[in-house]
């Protein structure tokens, strides 16, 4: 169609009446005429098909409301449903879909990535030993503008016991090698890991670890509440004191290990060590 357009208007040019040229075409004369105004603006190029679209609608959002809301969301970066309830008690009558789709128009909502992969839901079991769910991550440290280490965190939920280890670089395969490795130094078996959706735990991990796992649910963060945590104390308390390299941060985490599993006290643990935890079992 936009081909058409540009020919109907270049018979126009030549010297054809636009009555003729919707004859030869099969469209309406007034048709042939707006494309030869087009035409005249654009130059002798396709003229796109443009929005059916109306201009207006008599019961569109006035243009107050719609700043009002966009105002609010850029403040405080609230949720459509928070907006919402906010306009009504301002006595703003509006409904939750116009808050949605004002927000979706103006770029004010997070998509969901298209690559985010489906992973089935599995029930978060009760630990009531240790072993019975082991939290896993990694904490991204920027070493400059364009390279990064890492720093892969296990956790027992049960007795609190952690491994940690850092790594120049991070993929699946060092995954499972840092869960064989903490497996090794841990003085019970894992029955259940738990991670995030990150790449480092993606299905190759998962079929290659041949132990019991579980995705943390989204939009549920008190799902990893343990092991976000003790990255915050690991952080505080070792490697933000300590120079952006990997050797270096290695001995230092030999040496906290030692501290946090046989001599922290904990108060999710009754003030007691992990390793004083772990031998009753």
């Amino acid at each position: 169609m936009p081909r058409v357009r540009r020919d109907a208007a270049r018979l126009v040019f030549k010297g054809w009446s636009a009555r003729k040229v919707g004859r030869y075409l099969g469209f309406h004369h007034t048709a042939v005429m707006k494309w030869v105004k087009e035409a005249k603006r654009q130059g002798d190029v396709p003229i796109p098909t443009k929005s059916s679209r109306p201009w207006s609608h008599p019961k569109q959002l006035t243009k107050n409301i719609v700043s009002k809301i966009i105002e609010k969301r850029k403040s405080h970066n609230r949720y459509a449903e928070a907006l919402y309830h906010e306009l009504k008690n301002e006595g703003i009558k509006v409904s939750l879909s116009s808050v949605k789709r004002t927000l979706d128009r103006n770029y004010l909502t997070k998509k969901k990535s298209p690559w985010k992969r489906f992973h089935p839901h599995q029930d978060r079991p009760y630990p009531l030993k240790p072993g019975d769910l082991v939290e896993l991550d990694t904490i991204h440290i920027m070493v400059d503008k364009t390279k990064r280490i890492y720093i892969f965190v296990f956790i027992d939920v049960y007795s609190r016991w952690v491994y940690v280890r850092c790594y120049e670089k991070m993929s699946s395969r060092i995954s499972l090698n840092f869960v064989r490795e903490a497996q090794k130094q841990a003085p019970f078996f894992f029955n259940m890991l738990q991670s995030d959706h990150g790449p480092e735990f993606g299905n190759w991990f998962v079929t290659q670890i041949k132990k019991n796992h579980r995705y943390t649910r989204i939009g549920k963060p008190n799902d990893n509440a343990h092991i976000e945590r003790f990255n915050r104390t690991l952080q505080e308390e070792c490697v933000d004191e300590l120079p952006k390299d990997v050797r270096t941060i290695n001995r230092a985490l030999r040496k906290y290990l030692k501290y946090y599993n046989y001599e922290r006290l904990h108060n999710g643990i009754n003030f007691l060590t992990p390793m004083q935890v772990v031998p009753s079992y």
